[in-house]
């Protein structure tokens, strides 16, 4: 299970290791790669604050929106099987198999 953390408009995934006894975090939603760690759960949402307002400056400096622009269409690996199986349904449901696999998406992820 990954964790996420919240700060202003930006969200990042978290994860502790073992390894190094350090929890990692990586913002996600951004072109770049922005990481950040800490030794305890507050050191780490300290970092996270100070990484993000760090990105933000860079964005600015560089005269350029945060964030990642999402173009709206995306590649998805499936097994044939399912592939197949999820197209026979879009044809019996009279849609095209974007339309299907979008409704899909809108049902998983409605509150």
């Amino acid at each position: 299970m990954t964790n996420l953390l919240r700060y202003k408009e930006f969200h990042a995934e978290v994860h502790f290791s073992g390894t190094d006894d350090l929890f990692h975090g990586k913002l996600i939603g951004v072109d770049e790669a922005v990481t950040f760690q800490g030794s305890s759960v507050a050191a780490l949402k300290e970092a996270f604050g100070v990484a993000v307002e760090n990105y933000r400056a860079a964005c600015a400096q560089r005269n350029q929106q945060p964030g990642r622009s999402y173009k709206g269409s995306f590649n998805v690996r499936v097994p044939p099987e399912l592939h197949r199986a999820a197209a026979l349904e879009a044809a019996r449901r009279g849609q095209s198999l974007n339309d299907f696999v979008k409704e899909a998406l809108q049902r998983a992820l409605r509150p």
